[in-house]
């Protein structure tokens, strides 16, 4: 059995089969898993680009697998491959190419993928525990369900209607309003979040 974390994907460190040396770490879905088993190349999940892609399909580079295996906890896969050229993008035979760190560098925050409902929904918790604070989700949980569950179709309705006149690039704000609105509705009626991606998750397929 193999553990998917919450956006359905899992690390997969990529390392060559003859030195030892870790050369890369991806993420992978289902989906990529299996054709990389199929194919014996690697396959990995573009969380930027939302597809999968193929190791090597722009540079030419590819990987063979040699073996696949998984940690302890079976949260992450040891890829062990035959690289056919450098496999980072810049060139180098490996990704972890850079300086030693010594000290703590200046983080960046990555805003990619449906993580990103999970810490929404984190805050909206939090607003709905600390309803002194002067916001518009504390003013949708002091208006109650009825008014929430409103606020729901409301959105529902101006997500549908922009994609039935066919006004595309007003619909990223829309779908984004609908889901908010829908996690607001979920914390306001008592629901636990992971009973809706258990849900979720069973239908997939």
């Amino acid at each position: 059995m193999i553990k998917l974390n919450q956006n359905g994907m899992m690390p997969a460190i990529l390392q060559d089969h003859k030195t030892g040396d870790v050369l890369m770490l991806g993420w992978m879905t289902p989906e990529s898993l299996e054709r990389t088993l199929e194919s014996r190349e690697v396959w990995f999940y573009s969380r930027s680009r939302n597809e999968l892609w193929k190791k090597g399909e722009t540079s030419g580079n590819s990987i063979k697998v040699i073996s696949i295996v998984t940690d302890c906890d079976a949260d992450v896969l040891l890829i062990r491959g035959e690289p056919s050229g450098p496999v980072c993008h810049k060139g180098e035979q490996s990704c972890f190419h850079s300086e030693s760190i010594s000290n703590v560098p200046e983080i960046e925050r990555e805003h990619i993928g449906p993580g990103i409902l999970q810490e929404l929904y984190s805050v909206i918790q939090s607003r709905k525990e600390s309803k002194s604070v002067n916001s518009y989700t504390v003013d949708l949980f002091n208006q109650g369900v009825e008014r929430i569950g409103q606020k729901v179709v409301e959105e529902a309705g101006e997500t549908a209607i922009a994609a039935a006149v066919g006004k595309y690039d007003r619909l990223p704000e829309e779908v984004s309003d609908l889901l908010y609105h829908t996690l607001v509705l979920i914390a306001a009626s008592g629901i636990n979040l992971n009973s809706v991606w258990d849900t979720l998750a069973s239908r997939r397929g």
